[in-house]
């Protein structure tokens, strides 16, 4: 269980980085909508796992928008430096996160099941 000045830190880190890839990276490589889900701050708030979503485009499009993501690792990083009123900046780590798109696939289905087939009489 997280303690309240670790969920305080990640949600200031989930900001800093969501404005950091909106509006601080200008790499063509980025396509379509990156969406920080959710960050996980270590106890001693030296390291954080930040959760990335990417929607639009096909796989091999996400998958290189998170390739140019993980090269801009350094700069996102002294973005949230500049952002947080700390002593230190905590280390970022970046992680593709499927479970939006698993949540949306199970939806899916769900809807296929829940409506009825058309029967001819």
């Amino acid at each position: 269980m997280p303690s309240r000045r670790q969920e305080k830190f990640s949600r200031a880190v989930k900001k800093a980085v969501s404005y950091a890839i909106a509006e601080g990276l200008n790499d063509p490589r980025i396509e379509g909508f990156v969406s920080v889900t959710r960050v996980e701050m270590s106890a001693d708030l030296r390291n954080a796992d930040v959760y990335l979503s990417i929607f639009g485009g096909t796989e091999s499009s996400q998958r290189k928008t998170f390739s140019a993501l993980e090269h801009a690792r350094s700069r996102i990083q002294a973005f949230v430096a500049g952002e947080l009123n700390s002593k230190f900046c905590p280390v970022i780590h970046l992680k593709y996160d499927e479970a939006f798109k698993k949540i949306l696939e199970t939806m899916r289905i769900l809807n296929e099941v829940k409506q009825p087939d058309a029967v001819d009489v």
